[in-house]
């Protein structure tokens, strides 16, 4: 009978640990509360290759780090910093921003 309660009290263990595991993985990545106070927690170095809304640069603040956060219309994206395909997404959105600025 102890052994049984045993092997049942692992199993919910492991099955709440997988759980607490999936919830944190998918909530970690992006803090949207309000915007202007949202950060990253952990980035991407994947590139963004939808097309950018706009795009915010947060400085580390633990738990928050240091990113570069694109806005698309799938979402927000928190992306490494230093990536070098980062710099270049940022100065073709300020490029085109620019250009649509100067045609009206």
């Amino acid at each position: 009978m102890k052994m049984e309660t045993q092997r049942i009290l692992m199993r919910s263990l492991a099955v709440a640990v997988v759980l607490a595991a999936v919830i944190w993985t998918t909530t970690a990545q992006y803090h949207k509360t309000d915007p202007k106070y949202s950060c990253c927690t952990k980035v991407s170095t994947s590139e963004v290759t939808d097309p950018i809304i706009s795009f915010k640069m947060k400085e580390e603040s633990l738990p928050c780090v240091k990113a570069v956060i694109f806005e698309t219309e799938q979402g927000y994206f928190c992306s490494d910093w230093r990536q070098p395909w980062v710099k270049r997404k940022i100065q073709q959105f300020l490029k085109d921003k620019r250009k649509k600025y100067d045609e009206t």
